[in-house]
């Protein structure tokens, strides 16, 4: 019996999913207000927690579930002012990452689809 492959394996597994947030925090250290979100004087462990969760969410390690349990996105984001233009922003840079992974156009689809409505969801405040 064939099992279906997981979109983690599918589109390359980890090294994949490394060269993504890569470049996506690449894209973020250049952006002041998105930045600024960011707490830690170090990008690296929002990226590696970046990574781990978004390998578990495509079917890779459960990595993240076993460090840091239930994802629960809302509520670890709750204590930041999350605004339509800092989703614009986080959106802008993850996109032009997954740009940069030129996979193929069902599971860059997918992955599309995702984060547009991730980023949608994490929105709890309004631009003044």
């Amino acid at each position: 019996m064939e099992t279906a492959q997981s979109m983690y394996d599918r589109v390359g597994g980890h090294e994949t999913f490394v060269a993504l947030v890569d470049a996506f925090y690449a894209g973020v250290a250049t952006d002041p207000p998105l930045r600024a979100l960011y707490p830690e004087d170090d990008l690296g462990p929002a990226a590696d927690r970046l990574r781990m969760f978004l390998e578990q969410y495509w079917g890779g390690p459960k990595t993240y579930g076993e460090q840091r349990g239930h994802p629960r996105l809302r509520m670890r984001h709750l204590p930041f002012a999350v605004t339509p233009d800092q989703r614009d922003r986080w959106l802008r840079h993850m996109l032009a990452a997954l740009d940069g992974l030129h996979l193929d156009a069902e599971a860059d689809e997918a992955m599309r689809d995702y984060l547009v409505r991730a980023a949608q969801f994490m929105v709890n405040a309004f631009d003044e």
